[in-house]
């Protein structure tokens, strides 16, 4: 088991200079920088991107859907991960309502289990193939109100990763903390980001 030393990759404008932020959170064995290639797709030209670099390529060992207790002590590491790095974006004087969530996969899953035990009004939440993190959902840790943050989530059907059921148990727990979602299931694809989902995500990111 590990810690994740921290590990932040940067892109586009300094914090210092920038009124938006995106935190971009990369996929089990792939790194900050080819997360930080989706910037190429997105409208995201006034914004700073931040990117941490999970120890090992990998934010936690085992499947999002295994008992938690197999996951640790790396889930928390990485969500601690997260905290630290919102706290310092923040402190940089960037609103939560300026601040914005991408992953894809692994790094879905994590997003979306950070915002929804941290739940607040952000820009938005990108979850590209993922859901929040469990062999059951522990609802008592979800708190905070997202105040109509939009959320974009997507999976294939079938996914090899992500089953659309925790997408849909994912879906009604945001739902429930305020967030306005949008979700997207796509028959037969494979595990990727579709060119529509990449719309769907400019057009929060524009808003």
């Amino acid at each position: 088991m590990y810690t994740h030393q921290k590990d932040i990759k940067t892109q586009g404008k300094p914090l210092a200079e920038a009124k938006k932020a995106l935190i971009l959170v990369h996929g089990r064995g792939a790194t900050a920088e080819s997360i930080l290639g989706l910037a190429a797709h997105l409208p995201v030209q006034e914004f700073s991107l931040l990117a941490p670099q999970a120890t090992n390529h990998s934010w936690y060992p085992y499947s999002f859907m295994a008992p938690e207790e197999q996951n640790q002590p790396a889930l928390d590491s990485a969500l601690e991960q997260l905290d630290e790095l919102v706290k310092s974006i923040e402190a940089a004087g960037i609103k939560s309502e300026n601040l914005y969530f991408a992953g894809f996969s692994q790094g879905a899953c994590l997003t979306s289990e950070y915002a929804a035990r941290h739940a607040q009004k952000y820009g938005g939440l990108l979850v590209f193939t993922g859901g929040l993190i469990g062999q059951r959902l522990d609802e008592s840790r979800y708190k905070g109100d997202f105040a109509g943050t939009p959320v974009l989530i997507t999976t294939g059907d079938p996914d090899p990763h992500v089953p659309v059921s925790r997408v849909e148990e994912t879906v009604a727990v945001l739902e429930k903390l305020g967030a306005k979602v949008t979700k997207k299931v796509y028959p037969g694809r494979p595990h990727t980001i579709l060119q529509e989902e990449l719309d769907l995500a400019a057009g929060i990111l524009n808003a």
